[in-house]
């Protein structure tokens, strides 16, 4: 959702780090330009104007203008900021240290998403946490938005209050509440109604549920497409519920990214979750670090690792290595790779996580080029028998027009594909001859990149492709993705 505010700011410290020296004005011409960034990606005025005070008032000083890299200065000032902003450098996490049943009350004007983040929410609890979580829908005001919880607790596993028709909202808290008890729950996420626009009835409406449950977390729940609006409603929320922490829904879309950089200083209360998606696994802790890395074109080296980690299986990389230490890599080797790049969010997310890969990113989106590569290429190794797919060289002209036809692709892009296992295979035999399992301990130990893309990473390190020169795509694989 930053891409616009990140290019912007990209452009400007590329030009800053490309002069040997700087004086005042450069900085200070530089601030400007970061400014008009900020205010076009919805960042609230004040904000923008305090941010840029406290920027420019550090880059001036004569200790980061005679340094050796003033620019790279100036960035890394900047970055200290944005995280300050967005609420440090720790993660905000959930307080659950209260006696059970823990009572986490989520609040938000309708269609900001609650009842999905309520339900993604209790699915991390109990996954993650070892939690047992009971949900329990207040909103009698929306039609079927009990029904939806319930819906989406059977989906995750997670119990749901019975519904009562009729009974009001306070009344299911206290009902919910004694459930909680008797079913020896360590958390109590409750739902509560939203409004079209903050008003006094949503307002009474929550401060007597409150009343009764005393919440321990009260969790707003805000669109991040709503740009500007989100933060007045931030504003109007905080005014009158005692809040506790901000969930920003709809974090991979096309917004701005305003919402999230001005949510902090207006609530003065941390993110602690960001939505990334409509899947009910798609939420994730809000990293303020992280999120101020990749605004600024750094990427998020920790976030793929740790996307990485949970794409890929401990025994599948075990099993993988045991392959390549016998030189053997075939087109279901590769096509668990591909897999394992979907899973993990395509190729798109995986660039814009990758330090150094902003402009690659940007020519992979001006090509046209998205995730469908990887459906291509796994359609084409679908399209081969077992036989051809243990063994490619058995892939003669006929049969390439066979597998073509068969994946809806042409025999050019079967003949690439086989061009980029083989450099792929060479790849694993290498590694072979750099040091057999102890060369791959980096690699494989822990289920680290390079298990899950072998030849993707940075060079030398955790995840890098030894023997691949600065750890990129194989070359036949950069062709076949820009020709496609």
């Amino acid at each position: 959702m930053f891409d616009t505010l990140s290019d912007r700011l990209t452009g400007v410290f590329d030009r800053l780090r490309g002069r040997g020296a700087l004086n005042e004005q450069d900085v200070r011409e530089a601030m400007r330009e970061v400014r008009v960034a900020l205010l076009e990606a919805d960042v609230a005025l004040p904000v923008a104007r305090s941010f840029i005070d406290k920027v420019t008032e550090k880059a001036v000083g004569q200790q980061v203008l005679k340094s050796v890299t003033p620019g790279q200065q100036v960035v890394k000032i900047v970055n200290d900021e944005l995280v300050a902003m967005l609420g440090g450098d720790e993660v905000a996490p959930l307080d659950l240290d209260a006696r059970p049943p823990v009572v986490v009350m989520m609040v938000g004007l309708q269609g900001s998403g609650k009842t999905t983040s309520t339900a993604k929410i209790a699915r991390l609890l109990k996954e993650k946490q070892g939690k047992k979580p009971l949900m329990a829908s207040l909103d009698v005001n929306r039609p079927a938005a009990q029904e939806q919880l319930k819906v989406l607790g059977e989906q995750t596993g997670v119990a749901t209050l019975p519904i009562i028709v009729g009974q009001q909202p306070v009344d299911i808290a206290r009902r919910a509440i004694e459930a909680a008890k008797l079913q020896a729950v360590d958390v109590l996420l409750l739902d509560t109604a939203g409004r079209l626009h903050v008003d006094e009835a949503l307002m009474a409406e929550m401060k007597a549920v409150a009343s009764v449950t005393t919440p321990t977390e009260v969790l707003l729940v805000v669109d991040s497409l709503t740009g500007q609006d989100a933060v007045n409603v931030a504003q109007s929320f905080s005014d009158e519920v005692p809040l506790t922490g901000v969930v920003l829904t709809r974090m991979d879309g096309d917004a701005r990214g305003g919402a999230a950089l001005s949510m902090r200083a207006v609530t003065g209360k941390p993110i602690k979750f960001a939505g990334t998606g409509e899947k009910l696994d798609a939420i994730e802790a809000f990293h303020p670090g992280r999120v101020a890395s990749r605004i600024l074109g750094m990427g998020d080296i920790v976030g793929l690792v740790e996307k990485a980690a949970a794409a890929v299986e401990k025994e599948e990389a075990d099993r993988l290595a045991e392959r390549m230490l016998k030189g053997k890599f075939d087109m279901n080797d590769l096509r668990s790779q591909l897999r394992q790049m979907q899973q993990m969010g395509g190729l798109g997310m995986l660039a814009g996580l990758m330090p150094g890969m902003k402009k690659a990113k940007q020519a992979m989106a001006s090509s046209g080029m998205d995730d469908k590569v990887l459906v291509h290429l796994d359609a084409i190794i679908g399209s081969m028998t077992p036989r051809e797919r243990e063994n490619p060289d058995l892939l003669n002209a006929k049969r390439k027009k066979r597998v073509a036809a068969g994946s809806g692709t042409s025999v050019q892009e079967v003949n690439k594909l086989l061009k980029m296992h083989q450099e792929m295979g060479r790849a694993m035999k290498q590694i072979r001859k750099m040091g057999g399992l102890k060369g791959l301990g980096a690699l494989f130990g822990k289920g680290g990149l390079g298990a899950a893309m072998p030849g993707l990473g940075g060079p030398g390190g955790a995840g890098g492709m030894p023997g691949l020169p600065g750890g990129q795509l194989p070359p036949d694989m950069q062709n076949f993705l820009k020709n496609k």
